[in-house]
């Protein structure tokens, strides 16, 4: 098992639920964010740090007795690098760190724990999960050179401009499907992922 810390960003508004709470969706009876978070326990012995809006928040109920660090955003409508740099800023000294989305169901346990486990002390600076036919996804590791510039980062790109710029030192790490791109931001979303 892993012992790097992980960043699971929960801070966004929901925006496109009209009204309803994606992280708040009850999967198999447990709220999304509750698995995604208690999967992500499971993958490290590492930190696992979840960002969150400033409380109280309906989602600090769902995290009740994981043992996780909760990092509030002071303002989420900035973007979801808002909700990355106040993550980074929390992280513990390692050597790298997992970043993953909340709203993406399909990931396993295993999912994370490959992705942690493909970091290595090679050149490679980003370990990034892809399909099964290599279309890059979530979740992404980045390598400790790499946290002040998502720290530095603004706006709702969710790390693209850092990721962009160190493709050439970028290893994919494929996992089953297409469980590294689907999330779920709509309610026609969540009614098609469950349909199936």
């Amino acid at each position: 098992m892993s012992d790097l810390p992980a960043i699971l960003l929960a801070a966004g508004g929901s925006t496109r639920m009209r009204g309803a709470d994606k992280l708040l969706e009850e999967v198999n009876g447990v709220p999304l964010l509750r698995r995604q978070a208690a999967r992500l326990c499971a993958a490290t012995r590492g930190t696992v740090i979840v960002t969150l809006p400033p409380a109280p928040h309906p989602r600090d109920a769902a995290l009740d007795g994981l043992d996780v660090k909760i990092v509030r955003v002071a303002d989420p409508s900035l973007g979801m690098n808002a909700s990355l740099s106040a993550g980074v800023v929390a992280l513990p000294d390692a050597r790298a760190a997992l970043v993953a989305l909340a709203d993406m169901p399909d990931l396993e346990m295993a999912d994370f724990a490959r992705v942690l486990a493909a970091v290595d002390d090679s050149a490679t600076r980003i370990w990034r999960a892809c399909t099964e036919n290599g279309a890059p996804g979530h979740p992404i590791a980045f390598h400790r050179d790499l946290w002040p510039a998502l720290r530095a980062l603004t706006g709702d790109t969710g790390g693209r401009a850092v990721v962009q710029a160190h493709a050439h030192v970028t290893r994919m790490i494929p996992l089953p499907g297409t469980r590294a791109r689907t999330d779920l931001d709509t309610p026609e979303a969540w009614a098609a992922w469950r349909a199936t």
